[in-house]
């Protein structure tokens, strides 16, 4: 389990290194607008990208 989860935890650096390495001026973009985006909508698209998740894992497994 534990080889798993840190597998796992590999890859989400490599996916989340993807986009500042490829487009650093498009990673500033995104960053700024996230961070004027209201409390309501960033809880939402969390909530939105766990469920997805969620349904990604149960999919795959």
């Amino acid at each position: 389990m534990w080889h798993d989860l840190l597998v796992a935890l590999a890859l989400l650096f490599v996916i989340e290194g993807v986009l500042p390495f490829l487009a650093p001026n498009l990673m500033r973009r995104v960053l700024l607008e996230v961070a004027r985006q209201d409390n309501r909508s960033l809880r939402v698209s969390g909530l939105v990208s766990m469920l997805a998740g969620v349904a990604f894992l149960y999919l795959i497994n």
